[in-house]
């Protein structure tokens, strides 16, 4: 496999997905700037690097066959979530249901390569994915000092407003899980 292309397929469609970090990376880019905007998109160093540590420890301990099986339902998901975005509907790449199922398999497939592998993989993907939202961050907060107040204004309504769509949709998602039997 080559790792490289894989991370930056998957880093870009992360990057670019509609959901809650977007939505937040847009929101404190027009309300604070640059900068702020930034550590926003830097996030996922933090968060994603328990969710790493978690799915490579999970799927590392499983068959081969199992971690294959894993690795083809994560590649299915990932086409899904190509799907609902090319049919422009509000996502969330749901980091956990990635990294245990293709991101975790990716990992464990690279490693058992060489561990170089493994890290050229996380890597891309994080410069991909991070860089594109930084990119975002960059043009909302640019074009921010050309809005008047007014349509600054709205603007910080509409990415709330989004903010707050996708959080209740996350919200009733895993409800329904919740109560389903």
């Amino acid at each position: 496999m080559n790792y490289v292309l894989i991370g930056l397929g998957l880093g870009l469609g992360a990057g670019l997905a509609p959901g809650p970090l977007l939505a937040l990376v847009i929101t404190t880019s027009l309300a604070r700037g640059f900068r702020p905007g930034l550590r926003v998109a830097l996030s996922p160093l933090v968060t994603d690097s328990i969710m790493i540590a978690v799915a490579v420890l999970v799927v590392r301990e499983l068959p081969a066959r199992a971690s294959g099986v894993l690795g083809v339902v994560g590649g299915l998901y990932v086409v899904w979530l190509g799907v609902e975005s090319l049919r422009e509907q509000s996502l969330s790449p749901h980091p956990w249901l990635f990294w245990l199922t293709v991101g975790g398999s990716v990992v464990v497939s690279a490693w058992t390569e060489a561990p170089a592998y493994a890290a050229l993989f996380v890597v891309t993907f994080f410069v991909a994915m991070i860089g594109t939202k930084a990119v975002i961050a960059a043009v909302v907060s640019t074009s921010r000092k050309a809005l008047t107040q007014r349509g600054l204004h709205r603007a910080h309504r509409v990415a709330g407003a989004l903010l707050l769509l996708t959080g209740v949709l996350l919200a009733a998602e895993f409800a329904r899980h919740l109560l389903a039997p």
